[in-house]
């Protein structure tokens, strides 16, 4: 198994450090990155290339991870899909509609297969379980979610690239896509109308740290390219909280909260059903749900977690990886989640963003109605 890469930073070494784990006959045997920050992770080894073009060509890989940022992710893809190889992408796919609608027309010539994508929550533990008890929920009629993320990370995210709209596509585009991702799966549809508020309050220059605690803490999640060192003064246009209402094509509605100053992190999920309720929280380690007469379906605690695989999103990343390994082996014929699906919560976060910053409700049935043109659920 030939492996490359574009782009080589923490998250890209990771996950192919633990692909390289689940299936050792791997051999990477290129990469692309101008500023490579942990090419160790894969091997010092491994020989550069100054374009993609040219290590596709060279190396005839049959698997090409795309782990540039995200504004490069489309001109990767592109090559790659005209090179013929397969490709897994980090997630978001794409920053904008219009990279959207461009994507879909060309995988409605090269085929969804072709592409496979990192939105990691799908593979999880937590979303394992639910599934298999959402048929007891009946059908889902609302829901409330958050991701509260740390101060050291919401920190990282204003010095980093992903603080620069033009570079990440925005943060909820960016973070919370993973989470539209697995609500358009509970509800079996997608939003038909949503809204959105907020801003960025917390990391400005009054609440700068005031001591060298502080200060060590907001700069514990090292960032190489692009970054700055301040992100109380950050040139960032990124928010740092927000909140979002949608309605889907089901009938179901979700209200969802994500802050990136939340000094005790979660990630939880209530989903009500009309027979039930489930409830659960990535970070925190748990799943339970309730039938409506009181018994309880499922009670799950993740907490006992093997640690070493737990750090990675609660165990999901090596789950992702071990299907990711099963399906080129063809020792299965799907993903939990797809590419399709991935472009889908692309544009919802997109759509949550022009509400925002327009202050209006969006209707999403021109942008489904364009982007089924393609034909890429067929």
């Amino acid at each position: 198994m030939r492996v490359v890469t574009a782009g080589i930073g923490l998250r890209a070494g990771h996950v192919l450090s633990i692909l390289k784990e689940a299936m050792p006959e791997v051999e990477f045997v290129g990469f692309y990155d101008p500023q490579p920050t942990h090419l160790e992770m894969i091997g010092t080894d491994v020989p550069h290339y100054d374009t993609v073009e040219t290590m596709l060509a060279e190396t005839a890989p049959d698997l090409f991870f795309v782990g540039s940022p995200n504004s490069f992710h489309l001109e990767h893809i592109k090559v790659g899909l005209a090179a013929g190889v397969r490709i897994f992408t980090e997630k978001p796919v794409v920053t904008t509609k219009e990279e959207t609608m461009e994507l879909a027309a060309l995988l409605a010539e090269h085929g969804t297969n072709s592409v496979m994508v990192g939105l990691v929550l799908r593979y999880s533990q937590h979303m394992v379980d639910l599934r298999h008890v959402l048929d007891q929920l009946g059908p889902i009629t609302s829901m409330e979610a958050s991701e509260h993320i740390a101060p050291y990370h919401g920190a990282f995210f204003m010095r980093d690239w992903r603080r620069m709209v033009h570079w990440s596509g925005g943060f909820m585009l960016e973070k919370c896509c993973h989470d539209i991702d697995i609500y358009n799966m509970v509800t079996g549809s997608r939003p038909s109308q949503v809204a959105s508020f907020g801003g960025r309050k917390s990391f400005v220059p009054a609440f700068a740290p005031a001591s060298n605690t502080e200060n060590e803490i907001m700069h514990r999640k090292k960032s190489v390219w692009q970054s700055i060192d301040d992100p109380f003064h950050s040139d960032g246009d990124i928010i740092d909280y927000q909140t979002a209402i949608l309605q889907y094509e089901s009938g179901a509605s979700l209200s969802f909260h994500t802050n990136l100053n939340v000094p005790d992190e979660h990630r939880r999920f209530c989903v009500m059903g009309a027979m039930g309720m489930a409830e659960g929280d990535f970070v925190r380690g748990y799943l339970k749900a309730t039938a409506r007469d009181g018994s309880v379906i499922a009670d799950h605690d993740y907490t006992q977690m093997d640690s070493a695989r737990a750090s990675a999103h609660y165990g999901a990343d090596h789950m992702m990886v071990d299907d990711i390994v099963a399906f080129l082996k063809g020792e299965t014929e799907t993903l939990p989640v797809g590419v399709v699906d991935a472009l889908e919560a692309g544009l919802v976060a997109m759509a949550l963003d022009e509400a925002r910053i327009d202050g209006k409700m969006i209707n999403m049935a021109p942008i489904w109605a364009e982007f089924d043109k393609f034909g890429l659920r067929e």
